[in-house]
């Protein structure tokens, strides 16, 4: 029997009272975990699909799919997603992290996974700050950005300037489709959602790697409330963050 979005998305039953919601309010998180799992579903590809969940509030995939899921080391996930896919060439496979853990402390394993085109999706849910960990400052903090670790902003000349991780990916000869999206707004999540689906339809085509990194909101790391987050994320963070597609192979291989 085919599988439903309902289940392929756990959700809890209404009021359950011992039901954790591991993320804070407002966080981007699960408007990911959703998108996700729509594209899945579309796609048909639900019932062959392995996650690879790293540390962070990427560890909660269990509470949300319905998937075979592997975990990873902090940083690790795209080569343990790269075993998993290369012994199961047949699987879907892909990695959800956070900027902490991929364009981080996993810097070096993202890039050399996208320069070896291996044939899985990233995505990289950028807040631009350790949100797990007590919203310490990430590769990809933006030059002013207040976190537990800058606390008069980040400066240039103490920590260097933000990482633009979906542009050093887009060259990689390997990377196939990399994108950067944002949600703040519902025309927003739509394109992003498009990115995702696109991510996946590459890799159904053997193309490569795609990577897509979502801007996101983290209130707690960021010390705003929900909606002032989204209204950053509009206003300061994709200012340094451009949204865009930096590398669209699908289009050539229509």
């Amino acid at each position: 029997m085919e599988q439903t979005l309902q289940q392929v998305f756990k959700r809890p039953e209404p009021y359950k009272k011992n039901y954790n919601y591991p993320f804070c309010a407002g966080c981007g998180h699960g408007v990911v975990l959703r998108l996700i799992a729509e594209v899945l579903e579309e796609l048909k590809i639900h019932t062959k699909t392995i996650a690879t969940a790293s540390v962070g509030c990427s560890i909660n995939l269990d509470k949300f799919y319905n998937l075979d899921i592997v975990g990873a080391d902090h940083g690790r996930a795209p080569c343990v997603a790269t075993g998993v896919k290369r012994s199961k060439p047949d699987k879907i496979v892909f990695t959800y992290q956070g900027d902490g853990d991929a364009a981080t402390i996993g810097f070096n394993e993202l890039m050399h996974t996208a320069l070896r085109g291996e044939n899985i999706t990233t995505i990289c849910v950028n807040n631009t700050n350790f949100g797990m960990t007590g919203g310490q400052a990430s590769a990809t903090s933006i030059l002013g950005q207040v976190t537990a670790t800058t606390k008069n902003g980040r400066d240039p000349k103490i920590s260097g300037y933000p990482a633009k991780i979906s542009e050093m990916i887009s060259n990689c000869d390997g990377a196939a489709f990399v994108a950067r999206v944002a949600i703040f707004s519902p025309q927003s999540i739509i394109k992003a959602k498009a990115a995702i689906k696109k991510a996946f339809e590459c890799q159904i085509k053997g193309l490569g790697f795609a990577f897509v990194e979502v801007i996101a909101a983290c209130p707690t790391g960021w010390k705003l409330k929900p909606v002032q987050a989204l209204e950053y994320i509009k206003n300061e963070v994709t200012k340094v963050h451009r949204l865009g597609i930096f590398k669209d192979f699908t289009e050539s291989m229509a």
